[in-house]
């Protein structure tokens, strides 16, 4: 009964059972989920994964996962569920190279393989798990920028792009005083030169580089030595095992090629190494766990197959792949070679285009600089026609202002040949009046002694007519009556002086002689004055002239004016004289006074 209830239980719970179950398979550049059968082994999933990557070179790369504080590979020949997977839905397994070719440009055939093992070891090396020195590190840097960016080009690749990027191990970065500028400086240095390198070319040099390294493809265990009970560490890797100190896992203390061991087994955690040479002995050593005994020997055995399977012929499906391999590069190189005489035609062309383009620029930019100077000819040639035009009038007008000029030159010349006429008739007019003057000063000198004589005569004669009256009137108070006299004028008399008694008739006759005498003297002197204040006016006329012409004149005319002395009388006359230097001008003014 107890047996019944047990199978249907057991059949009960195998029908709610999932017939499936999820995988997430996470690679160097890529994660994958897959729903697999619970009946699957190691090797359906494994193969499921190399067909979706594309791997034919399997042997290299298997299945990790984590088992506690350390990690396994699954087994292929063994179900997924069986083994000791995580119980996680999805199961995490990470797709890892598992083994290292001993000479990757020999042995890596497909380019899907090279590039896990460039990524890889890549990782490796960022995270320290391979040790490398800061000038490798750096060209290993430009091979990584040269697989990713391409060629380099100054124009795109500007400074601070690898800023993103991480290139270089911590440990590298943290040994300098460098800034990050300085760093992608000297790798932006290195990169310039891999120029016409394809990304798998740049990534096989790559892993040429890293296979140098001590520490490449080599797995580490910590072990202890069985009689001194010593710390050490075990590395396994494609040419044998080696032993290490705990501090130093760049040089082995000892080393077992594959070709020199001839058996290699645990028991429990102990394990045993059995060199070929049966003269030598035989190591032994002791992990920590039963799981790192089992991990150890499945890397060794797959190492010493593969080292074995170096040394043989290669199989038919390896030859296929290397042939293929073979012709793919071959039809690469020549798709590069066509690709980049494609490459420098389109650059040839586009430096033609811009160097086409920058003379259409450039042709632009003269004939835009031509229509300019073209608009600027123009205006300056209208401005010009303008300047001409308006140059043509004011020649005209300087012509006519020079006709006019000429014509005024020759007006004043002319004018002052009148002038120079007119001054000669008035020097001969001033002359002439001098002349006349002097006749005048002359005349006046004696009848100014006339008068004198005159004057005396009519004395003479008032006191003769006198005598004669009172005589007369002694007579006629003894023969006749008296009788009323007629007055005399207070005028000037010319007779000749006789100590004789003076007759009537002869009164008359010297009264009317004087009367005439003076009548003919003002006459003279009225028709003098006249010709004296037209002269002075044509002198004045004459003077105005010169000044607008002649400045000399002016000034000679201003000294004229300024010696002028002071007008003399000629005392009991009618006449003054005003008198010049040089005698210039003698003005001859009768002055009539009333008696």
């Amino acid at each position: 009964l107890v047996g019944g209830i047990l199978s249907w239980r057991s059949r009960k719970s195998s029908k709610k059972q999932p017939k499936t179950f999820k995988v997430k398979v996470v690679t160097m550049d890529a994660e994958m989920e897959f729903s697999c059968e619970v009946k699957w082994k190691g090797k359906d999933l494994f193969d499921l994964v190399c067909r979706t990557v594309g791997l034919r070179e399997t042997w290299f790369f298997g299945l990790r996962y984590t088992v506690k504080d350390t990690y396994a590979w699954l087994k292929p020949e063994k179900r997924v569920l069986d083994q000791e997977v995580p119980k996680d839905s999805p199961i995490t397994f990470h797709f890892l190279a598992k083994f290292f070719p001993e000479k990757v440009e020999e042995e890596l055939v497909q380019e899907i393989t090279q590039h896990l093992f460039f990524l890889q070891v890549k990782k490796q090396i960022l995270d320290e798990e391979i040790f490398c020195s800061p000038e490798a590190s750096v060209l290993l840097a430009s091979y990584a920028v040269q697989a990713k960016y391409g060629d380099y080009d100054p124009n795109f690749h500007k400074p601070g792009f690898l800023a993103q990027d991480e290139l270089l191990p911590k440990r590298v970065l943290m040994q300098y005083q460098m800034t990050a500028d300085m760093w992608e400086e000297k790798i932006t240095a290195w990169y310039a030169e891999h120029r016409g390198i394809a990304r798998d070319e740049a990534e096989m040099e790559y892993l040429k580089i890293a296979q140098d390294l001590e520490m490449y493809g080599v797995s580490y265990f910590a072990i202890t030595q069985n009689k001194r009970d010593t710390d050490l560490l075990l590395g396994v890797d494609a040419q044998g095992l080696h032993i290490y100190s705990p501090n130093s896992k760049l040089n082995p203390n000892k080393s077992f090629p594959w070709s020199g061991i001839r058996n290699i087994s645990y028991s429990e955690k102990e394990f045993t190494i059995k060199p070929l040479d049966k003269k030598k002995d035989v190591f032994k050593f002791y992990s920590s766990q039963l799981r790192v005994n089992k991990l150890i020997l499945q890397l060794c055995i797959g190492n010493h197959d593969l080292f074995m399977r170096r040394r043989k012929v290669d199989s038919i499906e390896v030859q296929q792949m290397k042939a293929q391999a073979k012709e793919e590069k071959a039809r690469k190189k020549m798709d590069r070679q066509i690709l980049a005489r494609e490459k420098q035609m389109r650059e040839k062309a586009e430096r033609a285009k811009e160097e086409m383009e920058r003379r259409l620029f450039q042709l632009q930019d003269e004939a835009r600089l031509a229509n300019e100077a073209l608009l600027r000819s123009e205006e300056t040639a209208d401005l010009l026609a303008e300047k001409a035009q308006i140059a043509e009038e004011e020649a005209k007008l300087l012509a006519h202002k020079a006709a006019e000029a000429e014509q005024e030159r020759q007006r004043l010349e002319v004018t002052a040949m009148k002038t120079k006429e007119e001054k000669r008739l008035m020097e001969q007019k001033m002359r002439e009046a001098e002349q006349l003057a002097v006749k005048l000063v002359e005349q006046s000198e004696r009848r100014l002694k006339e008068a004198d004589h005159l004057k005396q005569d009519l004395t003479e004669a008032k006191d003769a007519e006198r005598r004669a009256k009172q005589k007369l009137l002694e007579i006629t108070k003894t023969t006749y009556p008296v009788c009323p006299l007629p007055l005399m004028t207070d005028c000037s008399y010319e007779s000749a002086s006789s100590p004789l008694d003076f007759k009537d008739s002869d009164m008359k006759r010297l009264s009317m002689e004087i009367e005439r005498e003076r009548l003919e003297y003002m006459e003279k002197s009225k028709h003098l004055q006249d010709q004296l204040k037209e002269l002075k006016s044509e002198i004045e006329s004459l003077k105005l002239e010169e000044q607008q012409q002649q400045a000399s004149l002016y000034s000679v005319h201003s000294e004229a004016r300024g010696y002028i002395q002071d007008p003399v009388y000629i005392p009991h006359s009618n006449v003054c004289i005003i008198t010049l230097p040089d005698l210039f001008l003698i003005n001859v003014i009768r002055c009539l006074k009333e008696s």
